[in-house]
């Protein structure tokens, strides 16, 4: 990456990476930031919030009361907001990171958003005169503390060889999923068969109590047979299967139920666009985007479980 400034050469001479503009210090962002900054990245900090701000800083991250000036300091501005009118807003409003940011820089952004909103985003970086990729993440707030995410990219091969260090810091596997805006193409498949997945066990486990089967036994069943899978294995819906899972501490995310359902918004988005006959994963969003709108909003999404005993009748009970 190219230096243009004083500040700049120094930050070259102490680390081997890049500078880094990190804006969006909050439940992800702020682990991925302090994981760069452990590994030795210069990184310059930004967020609306003070409280995700302070504990960022306890963590190490220079914090900046300006976006712009931590564009102006950094080779990649990696963007983790909301949404995708949050990431457009912030790359174009006047003024916007865009319009800091010096030559060379890298637009890096890791929110999950829709896959034409990724595209929007590249295309305006580019049109401004810099490089871009989208690498949306999988693993929660747990692989973002232990640097464990999947990092699902897209963008050109040669933006993706520049970033792939500061990703394989953050991440525990990192897959170029190809052009612009399919790492979030990835993201979205992905989630929807999670999504899905997470439902079906959590109506199995529903079922094996009526039927009577401990849910020890339809676990051990179950996770050595077919029907085996995450949802199962690693998000067990009830307490004690899996002693790590989040029904063992009261569904404490986790992945919140509303970020899943917003996840499969942008999953159902993307079938209609694409004219894709996915009547399970139209119907996981319907059933998680109600489950948000009360206690799920902030529960694990595997807290579906709930739903279903709730929604379930008395018959042969």
């Amino acid at each position: 990456m190219s230096s243009t400034s004083s500040t700049s050469s120094t930050s070259s001479e102490a680390s081997a990476y890049p500078s880094v503009a990190f804006i969006g210090l909050g439940n992800m962002g702020g682990p991925m930031a302090a994981n760069l900054v452990q590994a030795g990245v210069q990184v310059y900090g930004f967020d609306l919030s003070a409280d995700a701000v302070e504990t960022a800083r306890s963590k190490g991250v220079e914090i900046l009361t300006d976006p712009l000036e931590a564009v102006a300091k950094s080779e990649v501005v990696l963007t983790m907001l909301p949404s995708g009118r949050h990431v457009l807003s912030a790359y174009q409003d006047s003024p916007g990171l865009l319009a800091a940011a010096r030559p060379g820089t890298i637009f890096l952004d890791c929110s999950t958003i829709n896959i034409s909103e990724a595209q929007e985003a590249a295309e305006l970086a580019e049109r401004a005169g810099f490089r871009a990729a989208d690498a949306p993440v999988s693993g929660g707030v747990v692989g973002a503390e232990a640097g464990s995410l999947a990092f699902m990219a897209g963008g050109s091969r040669e933006v993706f060889e520049e970033i792939l260090p500061l990703l394989e810091i953050m991440g525990g596997r990192v897959v170029h999923c190809g052009g612009t805006g399919l790492g979030q193409a990835a993201k979205l498949c992905n989630n929807m068969i999670l999504g899905v997945t997470q439902i079906a066990v959590g109506e199995a486990f529903v079922l094996g109590e009526r039927l009577g089967l401990s849910h020890q036994a339809l676990y051990d069943v179950v996770s050595n047979a077919s029907g085996q899978c995450w949802a199962l294995t690693t998000n067990c819906p009830v307490p004690g299967p899996v002693p790590t899972s989040p029904a063992n501490r009261g569904f404490t995310p986790g992945f919140a139920g509303a970020l899943m359902a917003k996840d499969l918004t942008l999953a159902s988005n993307a079938l209609d666009e694409q004219g894709v006959d996915a009547q399970l994963g139209r119907l996981a969003a319907a059933i998680f985007s109600e489950f948000a709108q009360g206690p799920g909003e902030r529960q694990d999404f595997s807290a579906i479980i709930n739903t279903i005993r709730e929604n379930s009748d008395d018959a042969g009970a």
